[in-house]
């Protein structure tokens, strides 16, 4: 008996206001370069360290490349807010209430997001995140000044995103202070 085929994701397909024009295939739409939806999470712990992943070797994009605390896509239908929470959840399997979730500015979508607009959020917890090995290798809490160090050192094992979220968060001055 013939194995059902997996169903692929399906995410709004938006033009350059970010409004919804359309629904593809994920394949389809990253093949393609179509304009899409994401976010990324940034988690501190307090201490004000960033719990930075490394992407599973399995993933499509960015394989084995250190990443956002959570990240992700929008589904068809989904709202940038519940996606926030969402891969929160999946990724570190932290709960995270609705009032603890700060939303903080949206990147354009551009060839260094993979031309996806991006909401950034972050979190602060001291609850250890429970990593889903599906999604990442690994991850640990690191200072803003050792990841900005190692950003400038070798770019080429980060994210492309991540780049553009880590210093856009850096410029605008968002980091929590130590306590």
């Amino acid at each position: 008996m013939a194995k059902p085929a997996v169903s692929e994701e399906r995410f709004d397909v938006v033009d350059e206001a970010d409004r919804v024009i359309g629904s593809a295939p994920r394949s389809e739409v990253h093949r393609r370069k179509l304009r899409h939806r994401a976010v990324h999470v940034l988690l501190f712990n307090t201490r004000a360290e960033l719990f930075v992943q490394k992407r599973s070797s399995a993933k499509d994009i960015f394989p084995s490349l250190y990443d956002s605390s959570a990240s992700g896509h929008l589904n068809s239908g989904e709202d940038y807010d519940i996606c926030a929470r969402r891969e929160t959840q999946e990724e570190l399997g932290l709960v995270v209430p609705v009032g603890q979730l700060s939303r903080h500015f949206k990147v354009e979508a551009c060839e260094q997001t993979g031309w996806e607009f991006v909401w950034v959020y972050s979190a602060a917890t001291d609850e250890h995140p429970r990593i889903n090995l599906a999604e990442l290798e690994s991850g640990e809490f690191w200072t803003p000044e050792y990841t900005r160090s190692l950003l400038l050192a070798n770019p080429e094992q980060f994210a492309h995103g991540f780049v553009r979220v880590f210093n856009e968060f850096d410029h605008r001055g968002l980091f929590p202070q130590k306590p």
